[in-house]
């Protein structure tokens, strides 16, 4: 409000905004952090090619299985760049069958209250010291991608993607915002595939609405580069899809549900192919049920079942998962939110998943000579 002359704000006016805001900080400009930490043309190149390759996948042009394997969250850099290079060394001979992502989350959501991730609050400790964040997790994509893999992140907010985004070969939208208009606007614009997971409550009409949504134009409020409030135009994302993680009534990765999702995939006009996260609601959250999932899904694959794109492994050094606290109190490579499966069982894992591609591949080799084109 202001005085009618003078056009300054009235001192009498009472404040009405910012009243729960208990400050603000100066956030480093998105292309000041590019330039301090470039990623540069051979990771460049990396990036552009794996999203092919990814896209590919997910068309069913390439017969193989996208597999996004990683921590549930990213708190340790240097157990994150072990993982890295375990992994890396551990699928180059499965390359034929599997396009590995790295999954490689910086931000948490939370049901309540809790850590939210490297990028907020990086020391654990509830200083959220977020400059030091961004680095940290930008740092942390270089060097995954210098060890060859892709990297796979969730994006929870609207403003850190241009931040680390130019990094990130596959994205995810969360179980908690697939009807959001925020998230749906933000897919829009990824230069990545993109995929939504079913809502909390198990529905997948809105990750099928969501993906819609994002193959669309939109036009919203944003960051650019130079740090600055923008309206940003964007043209669509056409490589988005569903993830099935189960919900409050219990898991969907059977493959009833796989067929009532690839149903409805099929109802919206969209391409009837899916990814499978193992975790979550689809098993209880529990890594020893986890690795069953896989397992059994492996076995449908092999047996020939279609429609499953990719799945989605939560895995770490080692298994299980432990309560969140300062870095130097805590057991090296050991998830601080969901459980994980232990790196050993990750390894069978990758191998039972390149055998079943194998096996499916055969599967319609078989069928193609008991029906042969008239």
């Amino acid at each position: 409000m202001t005085t009618p002359t003078t056009g300054h704000p009235r001192t009498d006016a009472p404040r009405t905004n910012d009243l729960r805001v208990t400050g603000f900080q100066p956030l480093i400009a998105p292309s000041a952090l590019l330039a301090d930490l470039p990623l540069g043309p051979a990771r460049a190149a990396l990036v552009q090619d794996s999203r092919r390759a990814v896209r590919d996948v997910l068309a069913g042009e390439d017969d193989r299985l996208l597999v996004v394997v990683g921590p549930c969250s990213v708190h340790d850099p240097a157990a994150a760049r072990e993982y890295a290079q375990r992994l890396a060394a551990a699928v180059a001979p499965l390359a034929d069958d599997l396009c590995v992502v790295m999954r490689v989350y910086f931000e948490k959501p939370r049901t309540t209250l809790g850590w939210k991730g490297l990028i907020n609050d990086p020391h654990l400790d509830g200083t959220h010291d977020v400059q030091h964040g961004l680095r940290t997790a930008r740092q942390v994509l270089l060097d995954v991608l210098d060890t060859g893999l892709p990297v796979g992140c969730e994006f929870l907010e609207p403003n850190s993607p241009q931040y680390i985004s130019d990094a990130v070969t596959w994205g995810a939208i969360g179980a908690r915002t697939p009807e959001s208009q925020v998230h749906r606007q933000l897919a829009s614009g990824l230069s990545m595939p993109v995929g939504f997971k079913n809502a909390t409550d198990g529905v997948v009409q809105p990750a099928v609405d969501g993906c819609r949504a994002a193959a669309g134009e939109h036009v919203f409020f944003g960051l650019d580069e130079q740090g600055c409030g923008s309206i940003v135009s964007t043209s669509g994302n056409p490589d988005c899809h569903i993830i099935l993680r189960g919900g409050r009534g219990g898991p969907n990765y059977g493959p009833e549900d796989v067929r009532d999702a690839l149903a409805v995939l099929a109802g919206a006009g969209m391409r009837e192919r899916l990814v499978i996260d193992a975790s979550h609601a689809n098993s209880g959250k529990d890594h020893h049920r986890q690795a069953a999932v896989v397992v059994e899904i492996a076995e449908r694959i092999a047996g020939g079942e279609e429609g499953i794109a990719g799945l989605m492994v939560e895995s770490f050094l080692r298994e299980g998962r432990q309560e969140p606290g300062p870095l130097d109190t805590l057991t090296y490579g050991q998830s601080v939110t969901d459980a994980c499966v232990g790196w050993e069982r990750t390894e069978a894992l990758l191998d039972a998943l390149a055998a079943a591609v194998r096996g499916r591949r055969a599967a319609r080799r078989e069928s193609a000579a008991q029906h042969p084109p008239r």
